[in-house]
């Protein structure tokens, strides 16, 4: 995906001088060979840090190699000043991690202390402020060192992403969604620039481009992707010509930022005056890796970027919607295995799903807005959906949220999607997530989150996590088991 950031990992050893710089030296080698073996990619700078000057080459040596992410590796106990000076120093996501010790045969030349050295070091991070990421057990052989590495690399995408990141947003958040409206100063906090502009903007650079010649080949690409679902063929030049706006309106405007999503308004008043819902639209640049979160859901669109950062895939956003009717559940019970009733919801959404990720997609009308805008006669303004059911399998659903008083907080539930049939219209699935009745009194409601959840394939929380924890987010929320209570959750209940 274009939209994401490129990590390119540099590995610097270190050396306590009373250490055996050699042992540091040996051990890197050995690790940047794992690594390799392991299908990613590191640069393995030859400056071994022992004192400040040495800090200063190897990060001239980083950057020379155009390293982004940057993993300290403490081959021996390490020199705790130098070592956490550069990660001061350097312009990126930082990882520290240890070697193991090797063998009983060497205990005595051979024995690094690095065990003991990461402890130093992370006192050290501390005394500097600087928030690097150090795994759950950050110490290991080169094998597992490198397998701590590869974790890290999804975790490093994500924090250079929302360095990187601007959110547009096309019109005010719709009254009757107030629960999508939150303060965009931590925005800013997280270096995550905000462009919010009314849909007159929208509207003025849509109509400027009527007649634009791209149009045609755009919606031949919307046909083409369609193919049999193609069921309101007659919409897909409107479809187009928005899809155009947005991507133009990006490259002129994004400025000093590297990344794009989007958060636009989609209602009431865009079917009258553009003539379409931009439900296929979001869905279609959502699935190129360019989120685009309806209702004006600047942190629903932040959220499904992460998510398409930490998984390099397609991710969609779904209201957390309905109950599962018991008739259905048990019609087809086998399929939910260990799963209660209460375990399950459907996540639902008009039609903004990329195509991807549903089975059978098809381009079909607004329902809602069509008992709205269009009741007596066929469907004109309110085509655009793409429906839908999604496709069965492991997923996270995940939200980060500013409070009113502008603390972040999140929540992580990883999951998976049934291959059960929703009965029901739009991009839609039923949504398995142990002890879910719990998680939805005592997190998203006890905590006042709003309906929108960014979904993506893959039980990711792990990462989700370490990412969250790097961007100094002390309230992140899971679903707790049985036996486990939340907060404030009754125990007599």
């Amino acid at each position: 995906m274009k939209n994401v950031p490129v990590v390119k990992l540099g590995i610097v050893a270190v050396s306590r001088d009373c250490f055996p710089i050699t042992l540091s030296e040996k051990r890197r080698e050995a690790v940047v060979k794992a690594v390799e073996m392991g299908g990613t990619k590191i640069e393995e700078i030859k400056t071994t840090v022992e004192n400040e000057n040495h800090a200063m080459k190897a990060l001239a040596e980083l950057k020379e190699a155009g390293c982004n992410a940057l993993v300290v590796y403490l081959g021996n106990f390490g020199p705790e000043g130098p070592e956490t000076m550069l990660a001061q120093k350097f312009c990126g996501p930082v990882m520290f991690v240890a070697a193991a010790e090797e063998t009983a045969a060497d205990l005595i030349q051979g024995r690094g202390d690095a065990y003991c050295g990461m402890l130093n070091a992370s006192y050290n991070l501390g005394l500097r402020g600087v928030k690097a990421y150090i795994p759950e057990y950050p110490v290991g052989t080169s094998g597992e060192v490198a397998e701590m590495i590869a974790e890290f690399v999804p975790v490093a995408r994500i924090i250079l992403g929302l360095k990187g990141l601007k959110i547009f947003g096309f019109g005010p958040r719709p009254f009757d969604f107030v629960a999508c409206n939150a303060p965009i100063k931590p925005l800013y906090d997280l270096g995550v620039e905000v462009q919010e502009n009314s849909e007159l903007d929208l509207f003025a650079a849509f109509n400027a481009n009527a007649n634009d010649p791209r149009i045609e080949k755009v919606a031949a690409d919307m046909a083409e992707e369609l193919g049999g679902g193609n069921k309101q063929s007659g919409i897909l030049p409107k479809l187009a010509q928005l899809e155009i706006t947005l991507l133009d309106w990006a490259e002129k405007h994004l400025g000093a930022s590297e990344y794009m999503a989007f958060a636009n308004k989609c209602w009431p008043a865009f079917q009258t005056q553009f003539g379409m819902v931009p439900c296929y639209v979001n869905s279609r640049l959502t699935g190129r890796g360019i989120p685009v979160a309806c209702e004006t859901d600047i942190y629903g669109a932040l959220s499904e970027y992460i998510l398409t950062c930490a998984t390099q895939l397609p991710p969609t956003l779904l209201d957390i919607n309905n109950t599962v009717p018991h008739d259905l559940y048990l019609a087809e019970k086998e399929k939910y295995g260990s799963y209660a009733l209460n375990d399950i919801f459907m996540g639902f959404h008009c039609g903004n799903t990329p195509s991807s990720l549903l089975k059978n997609p098809e381009m079909k009308y607004q329902l809602i807005m069509k008992r709205l805008l269009e009741p007596d006669g066929d469907p004109d303004i309110t085509r655009g959906t793409l429906e839908g059911t999604l496709k069965s399998g492991d997923i996270t659903l995940f939200r980060l949220q500013s409070t009113a008083d502008c603390v972040l907080r999140a929540y992580v539930a990883q999951g998976e999607t049934i291959d059960a049939d929703p009965k029901t219209f739009g991009s839609v699935g039923v949504i398995a997530i142990n002890e879910m009745a719990r998680f939805y009194r005592h997190v998203l409601i006890a905590k006042r989150y709003p309906h929108h959840a960014a979904m993506g394939y893959g039980h990711i929380g792990k990462t989700l996590f370490s990412a969250l924890k790097m961007l100094g987010i002390c309230d992140v929320a899971y679903n707790q088991p049985v036996g486990r209570l939340y907060c404030g959750e009754n125990p007599f209940a």
